[in-house]
């Protein structure tokens, strides 16, 4: 006798409302990854001669404000873009929601170069320093994805298969919980391990670049395809887009180990 499927606990979105301001789960998520990365940042930076403490806060507020926006143009650009092209002020919808962690990858990117331009010193160093943090907040990300009811999984049989709202009678995959683990807690301890002994510069970069897009493209084959877009070929855009990231991380990794570092690691500059 076959058992019925798993319901969605029906989780409200909403953590707590503030008379016309609602404060929603999955920005308490994202307030609980900054929070953990500013701890652990600022913990390392201490312990590092390389950093100070101011230097890794405000490289941090940057980067957490360049993923705002480069999540928000990236979601646009590469799930909306029709979209925009009807009606360019889309981009400005937010309350409309769509976040993309590519688009806000290369945001955090930029805002890398900037920094590390400004401080005179390499992109991989500081990358390597801030690599190591960022998967808490994407597996957080994610729980959040999850109580919204969102970015639900292929539909599938297994004892853990749910049926979500807003997505049919179906049960299907809690993808949203396999990306937690995937590219949060699973790649948060293996960069964790990885970085606590002494590697090659740009190394800690490319193992997070790998990571995650490996993560990410195999977690993609339990998720549903975005509706209106659906298959590209062979792949969901997720996967499309993580390729270049499995093949440009493990690039900075041969190399970094070939060439015995990708720069000198060296104090960053004086100013902040």
């Amino acid at each position: 006798m076959n058992s019925e499927p798993l319901q969605y606990p029906h989780i409200d979105p909403v953590f707590i409302s503030l008379g016309p301001l609602d404060l929603h789960w999955y920005g308490v998520m994202y307030l609980l990854g900054a929070v953990f990365a500013y701890w652990w940042g600022s913990k390392r930076a201490a312990a590092d001669a390389n950093w100070k403490k101011e230097q890794w806060q405000d490289l941090l507020f940057w980067s957490f404000l360049a993923l705002i926006i480069g999540g928000r143009v990236g979601y646009v650009l590469f799930y909306q873009f029709g979209s925009f092209l009807q009606n360019p002020l889309y981009l400005f919808n937010i309350m409309s929601g769509g976040m993309s962690f590519h688009g806000g990858l290369l945001g955090v990117i930029l805002a890398f170069v900037v920094y590390a331009r400004k401080q005179k010193v390499s992109l991989w160093q500081v990358g390597d320093f801030a690599a190591p943090m960022v998967p808490v907040g994407l597996g957080l990300g994610r729980i959040g994805n999850f109580i919204n009811g969102e970015l639900w999984g292929r539909a599938s049989d297994v004892p853990w298969a749910m049926v979500f709202p807003h997505a049919g009678p179906i049960a299907r995959h809690p993808s949203q919980l396999y990306q937690a683990l995937g590219e949060g807690l699973l790649l948060f301890l293996v960069l964790w391990w990885f970085s606590r002994s002494p590697r090659p510069v740009g190394a800690v970069s490319g193992l997070f670049l790998l990571g995650y897009g490996v993560a990410r493209f195999a977690v993609e084959y339990f998720r549903e395809p975005d509706a209106h877009l659906g298959l590209l070929g062979f792949f969901s855009m997720g996967q499309w887009l993580s390729l270049p990231m499995v093949l440009l991380g493990a690039g900075i990794l041969y190399l970094a180990y070939k060439k015995k570092g990708l720069a000198t690691a060296k104090p960053l500059g004086a100013n902040v």
